[in-house]
């Protein structure tokens, strides 16, 4: 078959049409063409053949019986049960004084058994139908058959639960039945409504995504497995034509069905394409193997196709792009904050200067984010000489993680840094700090700790919600007496901070630490303050370089779950 690829579904549809149409008339020809010059009659088939037989004038059991076993040479209906690949029985009525069909005697039966437990019905010949088949009365089973009796119309199909206890077990089989009335007897066949291969190839189907369909070209017939009805969402006994395919088709996947569909009717060898169909609103993509079923005369008289869902594959492979996506966005705006976090520290977190040296103090620090990434969090110090003579002494802590806290930081260090020029004391900046935390839309809290020493080397200081200092003298750590502690920054707005006065002597080393350094999940502060007190003191005999490189090497310091800084500050 060779013909131009259509451009459009109605085009490919009318393709599909011609070629179907062609094929049936060259068929149709050659089953006409007479063989020899004579004309060929079709024989009938076996069960063709139970319609001529001579049917009963009456139902009163005077005509003649259609079992050949009453019969010369056994000819007859019996010698047909053989034949049908079901199982298969001949009933004859047995009736009251009304004609009411009480039950059936088997007359004759084949040997295809429709379960594993049930007897094949060749051996139940002679039999009561009720004895032979118990569950047939409550199934519903012998009213129907009675039915076809009465009235003379066929059963066709009709599903029977049928279930039975044999030998102590009850089982259960659904049966499809058909019957017809032969004469004055009853015609019935029966099988399996689908049989354990068919149970477990409906559920490989559903597991691997899989489903055939058959088109047979000549009759028009279509048949579908349950996997591809699920797959396009339709009813099995309904399935689409060649044609209702199209409609579903993509129209950018057009040219890649039309080549498809020309290579399987065109009689050639399995063909393999990918195509997407647009079912309930859905895209699904499926991989299409075709195979032509060809006579002897090559021509393709029906169509195989086996498909395999790829739809939940494409949309898992589409999630993990998405999450790779976002993975890298993610990826690349920490790179960013951590960039921004470098230049903050360099920043906000400087080395100190000769200026503190030349006032006769040695001062060192160190800042330990929580998590490695991160360059900076809410922590900060300050530590650097005023215009005044004065020594601005601060540490800090904002809540929050992130770059939202770094901004929170720096805000409030260069407030500080600001309001120092004032030349204010340590309580009246704290206050100041604190209206400005307070009007923070955000509403986040803080702490600080904001002092000055003065050529005397007082400290005079002000402390909001944050760890007292430690101050070490003579080998002896201990936090310095915070009477005058206030509440945290941002939380009550117009609260005035008072500034207290600690007078430092030579040698004195000034310890001042944020709560990452002492707080413990399950454990009281004063536990964490009275273990940092401990380490400062075995350091007595180091510079404050050494003291804190010593807190931040001991585990029970340094195994932070927050981010945690520290300054030292010695009197020399």
């Amino acid at each position: 078959m060779t013909f131009p690829l259509p451009d459009s579904v109605d085009a490919l549809k009318g393709m599909i049409g011609r070629e179907i149409t062609t094929l049936r008339e060259a068929v149709r020809r050659n089953a006409e063409r007479p063989l020899g010059g004579s004309s060929v009659t079709e024989p009938a088939s076996p069960l063709q053949s139970l319609a001529v037989l001579p049917p009963s004038a009456e139902m009163d059991g005077s005509s003649p019986c259609l079992c050949g076993a009453h019969e010369p040479g056994g000819s007859g209906v019996c010698s047909v049960l053989a034949a049908i690949p079901a199982s298969a029985v001949l009933l004859e009525p047995v009736q009251d004084d009304t004609g009411a069909v009480l039950d059936f005697r088997i007359v004759a039966g084949n040997r295809v058994r429709s379960a594993n437990w049930l007897e094949a019905p060749e051996h139940q010949v002679g039999q009561r139908f009720l004895e032979a088949r118990p569950g047939a009365a409550s199934s519903g089973l012998l009213a129907a058959l009675a039915d076809v009796v009465d009235t003379g119309k066929p059963l066709d199909r009709l599903v029977v639960d049928y279930t039975e206890q044999r030998l102590g077990r009850i089982h259960r089989a659904p049966l499809l039945y058909s019957a017809a009335r032969c004469g004055g007897q009853v015609l019935a066949t029966w099988q399996p409504v689908q049989t354990q291969a068919e149970l477990l190839t409906i559920d490989a189907q559903f597991l691997a995504s899989m489903g055939w369909g058959h088109w047979d070209l000549l009759s028009g017939k279509i048949t579908w497995s349950e996997g591809l009805s699920r797959i396009f969402h339709a009813d099995v006994r309904m399935p689409w034509t060649l044609e209702q395919l199209c409609d579903a088709l993509l129209p950018d996947d057009l040219t890649a069905l039309a080549e498809f569909l020309s290579s399987v009717l065109a009689g050639e060898e399995p063909a393999w394409t990918r195509i997407r169909f647009l079912v309930l609103g859905e895209r699904r993509t499926l991989d299409l193997l075709g195979r032509p079923v060809t006579g002897t005369d090559g021509r393709a008289w029906a169509v195989n196709l086996v498909a395999r869902d790829l739809t939940p594959q494409i949309r898992s492979r589409r999630r993990l792009a998405e999450t790779e996506r976002e993975s890298d966005r993610l990826r690349r705006q920490t790179e960013a904050e951590r960039r921004v976090a470098d230049a903050l520290r360099e920043a906000i977190l400087p080395t100190h200067s000769e200026a503190l040296a030349a006032v006769g103090l040695t001062v060192a620090a160190s800042y330990r984010p929580a998590e490695p990434d991160a360059a900076v969090g809410g922590d900060w110090y300050k530590c650097r000489l005023l215009p005044d003579g004065r020594v601005l002494v601060a540490i800090g802590d904002a809540s929050g993680h992130g770059l939202d806290a770094v901004a929170r930081m720096a805000q409030q260090r260069h407030a500080l840094a600001g309001l120092a020029q004032t030349g204010a004391s340590a309580g009246e900046i704290t206050t100041w700090l604190n209206e400005l935390v307070c009007s923070d839309p955000a509403g986040q809290t803080a702490t600080v700790v904001v002092g000055h020493l003065d050529e005397d080397k007082v400290l005079h200081w002000a402390d909001a919600g944050h760890p007292a200092p430690l101050l070490l003298r003579e080998g002896r750590a201990e936090p310095l007496g915070a009477e005058q502690r206030g509440p945290l920054l941002g939380a009550l707005p117009g609260y005035a901070y008072e500034t207290a006065s600690t007078p430092l002597r030579p040698g004195d080393l000034l310890v001042l630490y944020t709560d990452g350094m002492v707080e413990r999940r399950g454990e009281d502060v004063t536990e964490g303050i009275a273990r940092l007190a401990r380490a400062v003191a075995a350091g007595s005999s180091l510079r404050p370089r050494g003291v804190i490189d010593a807190l931040l090497a001991d585990p029970g310091i340094a195994g932070h779950e927050d981010d945690a800084c520290v300054l030292g500050i010695r009197v020399d």
